[in-house]
């Protein structure tokens, strides 16, 4: 059975309101509000790396990336440092993941594991010198194997909520999924603002926390509901809407790949409000594991305070959802 509470980042978009994080972009200020974006993270740029993301089965090979340097988020506040926690003891990790969630985790063509998260999770081993083992599993099975002590912790893009809470406890969130606007190439704006919206046809999928978004904040905007990501994008590819919002990574990936056939951009910057999109991702363990999750909070801060993190991601986003 699959649990409800543990849906992946990709199930955010039709979740319930979640908790706010701090620092902020305020929008809006004509409407007379002030709707401040919460963000968990800072900006920073970064070049391009030169390293390709590994094949991924049913998904276009990433194209090589632009010459120009990318937007590269950062997660964590370099004024916490976390401590390192005494691991004398450990001498293996079992990471369980699942086994088909491309780019973040699948089978490889030699049949093993692959992926953004099982990328990240060998280079935790190797910053924290000790040795670890990466077995994929169906994603509903996950948390009961954490839980039965089959494995010591799970990167498998599961969504830090406060239901996912009730059973699991998590590292420091390493990424998050923002919202973006998207439009045609030919279309002429830079910036996107509630004002600037008025009377432009937005497409974005029904009962989704885009559209509760758009509805609640871009009220001047003609919302046009779609009942899948597909038809919303091919509506913005024919042309009978102007944008389109919705989620930033797969946008990334449509962009960059064959269906979209070159035709789109994305708009203005990305929309991390956690009251509508999440808290983010985490590595979870089992409730009260603490020194493994402060262990995986030190070792994410150093591989992103050493540029290693940003280098990985940079490989599997090449066009940045940021």
């Amino acid at each position: 059975m699959q649990f409800p509470i543990m849906d992946r980042w990709r199930m955010l978009q039709s979740a319930a309101l979640l908790r706010g994080l701090a620092c902020g972009i305020c929008l809006g200020a004509s409407l007379g509000l002030s709707l401040c974006v919460s963000l968990g993270l800072s900006f920073a740029i970064a070049p391009p790396a030169l390293a390709q993301a590994p094949a991924i089965p049913g998904i276009a090979a990433p194209a090589p990336p632009a010459a120009n340097p990318l937007p590269m988020p950062g997660f964590w506040d370099p004024r916490r440092r976390p401590e390192r926690p005494d691991l004398g003891r450990m001498s293996l990790i079992r990471f369980l993941t699942e086994n088909d969630y491309p780019p973040f985790n699948y089978a490889g063509p030699d049949g093993n594991p692959a992926g953004f998260n099982v990328d990240l999770a060998r280079m935790i081993c190797e910053e924290l010198k000790i040795a670890c083992s990466v077995q994929m599993r169906r994603f509903d099975t996950l948390t009961d194997s954490l839980n039965d002590s089959r494995g010591d912790a799970v990167m498998a893009s599961i969504a830090v909520t406060a239901e996912s809470r009730k059973r699991l406890d998590f590292s420091d969130s390493y990424y998050r999924t923002p919202a973006r606007f998207v439009a045609r190439r030919d279309f002429a704006m830079d910036e996107v603002r509630p004002e600037q919206l008025e009377r432009r046809k937005v497409a974005v999928v029904v009962g989704t926390a885009h559209e509760a978004y758009l509805k609640a904040l871009f009220t001047e905007a003609e919302v046009k509901s779609y009942s899948s990501d597909a038809d919303a994008r091919e509506a913005l590819r024919r042309g009978d809407v102007d944008l389109l919002f919705g989620d930033g990574i797969s946008l990334a990936f449509w962009i960059n790949g064959t269906d979209s056939a070159g035709c789109c951009a994305f708009r203005g910057g990305p929309f991390v409000e956690s009251r509508y999109f999440g808290e983010g991702v985490g590595i979870a363990v089992k409730r009260g594991n603490d020194t493994l999750r402060q262990a995986f909070n030190w070792s994410l801060f150093r591989l992103w305070e050493k540029g290693r993190f940003g280098d990985l991601w940079l490989r599997y986003f090449p066009v940045s959802p940021f």
